[in-house]
C-alpha cells in the first residue's frame, strides 16, 4: 500500500487520537493537519524502518512535542482542567491512549515514543493512578445489550465510579437522568424500542452538563469529518481497557460535550 492510502486508512483514527490527546477536537485536528502538511513537504520525515501505522503515529508525537498548538489550546481551559493537567503528566497520557485506544502492541508503543518497553509499562501504571484519583463521578449508561451494559457497569465500578442506572430507550435514559447529578454518559446509538441512543444524549445535553464516550458498531456514522464530531468514540466489540482509558480522558478534561449529529 503507498504512503497516500495509509494516510487515508488511518486518518480517522490519528483524528480520534489526536482529540483524545489534547482535549479538543480542533487542537487535535491542528496536529493531524501539521503532520500532513510536513509529510507533503518532506516524506523523508517518516521512519521507513517502522511499519507505516507506527511511523505515523510517531512522526504525530514527534510534532506534538514540538510545536506549541496543545499548549495554546489549553490557555482557554477551565481551571479544573488546568489543575488535572499538571497531575497527569503527558508521557503517561501518551503511553496509555496509545496502548489501551490505539491497540498497539507494548513495543509499537515504544518505538512510538522513542523508549523501552519497561518505561512504556511504567507510565501506563503512571497513568491509572494519576486518573484514578481525579475523576469518580456519576455514570449514566444508554445501551440495550444486556452483557454490554452489564460489563461497562462493572468497568465503571472497578475504576471507582456510581452507575446511577442502564437506559435500554431514550425514554427510560431521560426518565434515569431527571432528577440525578451525572458526570458521564457512555452511550450506543441503536436502542431496543428503535430509538436513538444519539438522539437521546442531545436530549440530556438539554439540561445536563457532561462528557459523552460513544460506544458503538457504526463509528462511520459520528466520524464524518464535515461537522461536529464526539471527542471520545469506541467501536465495539472494545476492551475493557479502552473504556477505562477514555472515560478516565474524558472527566481528566472536563470538557462539556456538544451536540452531535450523525450522517
Amino acid at each position: 500500500m503507498s504512503m497516500a492510502k495509509e494516510v487515508a486508512a488511518n486518518l480517522p483514527y490519528l483524528r480520534r487520537y489526536g482529540r483524545a490527546l489534547t482535549g479538543s477536537q480542533q487542537s487535535g485536528d491542528a496536529y493531524v493537519t501539521a503532520m500532513l502538511e510536513s509529510l507533503i513537504a518532506d516524506d523523508s520525515v517518516i521512519d521507513a524502518t517502522l511499519s507505516p501505522r507506527v511511523a505515523l503515529y510517531k512522526l504525530f508525537t514527534t510534532l506534538w512535542k514540538s510545536l506549541t498548538i496543545n499548549t495554546s489550546a489549553r490557555g482557554a481551559a477551565p481551571e479544573a482542567a488546568e489543575r488535572r493537567l499538571e497531575a497527569l503528566t503527558p508521557p503517561s497520557r501518551q503511553a496509555f491512549l496509545l496502548l489501551s485506544m490505539e491497540r498497539f502492541s507494548e513495543s509499537e508503543v515504544a518505538k512510538i515514543l522513542d523508549i523501552d518497553e519497561d518505561a512504556v509499562r511504567e507510565l501506563v501504571a503512571r497513568s491509572n493512578k494519576e486518573i484514578a484519583a481525579q475523576v469518580a463521578t456519576n455514570v449514566l449508561i444508554i445501551e440495550d445489550e444486556p452483557l454490554i451494559a452489564m460489563e461497562l457497569e462493572a468497568i465503571m465500578q472497578e475504576i471507582g465510579h456510581h452507575v446511577i442506572g442502564v437506559a435500554r430507550t431514550r425514554t427510560e435514559a431521560l426518565s434515569l437522568a431527571s432528577d440525578k447529578s451525572i458526570g458521564l454518559i457512555l452511550a450506543d446509538i441503536r436502542l431496543a424500542d428503535g430509538s436513538s441512543g444519539l438522539d437521546a444524549v442531545n436530549d440530556l445535553l438539554g439540561w445536563v452538563a457532561a462528557p459523552v464516550i460513544f460506544i458503538t458498531a457504526y463509528p462511520e456514522r459520528l466520524l464524518t469529518g464535515e461537522r461536529a464530531e464526539p471527542t471520545y468514540l469506541i467501536t465495539k466489540p472494545f476492551h475493557p481497557s479502552l473504556v477505562a482509558a477514555l472515560s478516565g480522558q474524558a472527566l481528566f478534561f472536563g470538557e462539556t460535550a456538544q451536540k452531535v449529529r450523525s450522517a
